[in-house]
């Protein structure tokens, strides 16, 4: 059989020739069928936007059951679902730190974890560290200390510090610029914050030690 004119003069056709385009379509088809014996039960499992499930969470302290679509932040249910406004929405992508809670002790972004990730975890906003209707030892820290100008990063820096202190209750300055590192302040009182963050260690210490 005489060969294809387009694969005798590969250069009029650049990029690939039309034996080679069968060719690689008829390795999709194959890769297509094969794809239809996986059972089902080993495929990954895609939500449609608009299906819901229910999750429960811990949430300073108290346990709840809500309905969430898969695709939902941790942020979005907390503000707009539980309605724990405290939290703040910033960058949306994990950089400003203004959206910062603690999940099980930990400071984590919530704009970048799903809501469905916390599942069965222990969440705290900065809600939650209010000592019935007192300020808890890192917002009264902040407040003597005036670690805040504007005050929309201020939630984030103040459960930062809280995760910082609870894994180390004594930290050193470089640790502390370490510990609130994930987190911006557009108006630069970083100054402050280093200072409420030690002042709120002490404070911590006469209470007791950490929560």
């Amino acid at each position: 059989m005489a060969e294809d004119s387009e694969d005798k003069n590969p250069g009029t056709h650049p990029g690939i020739s039309r034996r080679g385009f069968l060719s690689s379509v008829s390795a999709g088809a194959v890769v297509a069928v094969s794809l239809k014996d996986v059972p089902q039960a080993q495929a990954q499992e895609i939500h449609a936007a608009g299906k819901t499930m229910t999750i429960d969470l811990v949430v300073n302290g108290f346990k709840r059951k809500v309905l969430v679509e898969p695709r939902w932040s941790l942020v979005y249910v907390l503000r707009e679902v539980l309605g724990l406004t405290g939290t703040k929405i910033g960058c949306e992508r994990g950089e400003c730190g203004a959206c910062t809670v603690l999940i099980d002790g930990k400071p984590r972004y919530s704009c970048m974890t799903l809501a469905v990730e916390a599942d069965g975890h222990e969440i705290t906003t900065v809600e939650g560290l209010l000592e019935g209707g007192n300020l808890g030892p890192v917002q009264q820290a902040f407040a003597e200390e005036d670690a805040f100008q504007c005050g929309f990063c201020t939630p984030g820096q103040i459960m930062a510090v809280e995760g910082l202190l609870r894994s180390n209750p004594n930290p050193t300055l470089d640790q502390i610029r370490t510990g609130v590192s994930g987190n911006l302040c557009r108006c630069g009182v970083y100054q402050n914050i280093f200072r409420a963050a030690a002042k709120a260690s002490e404070l911590r210490r006469k209470k007791g030690g950490a929560q």
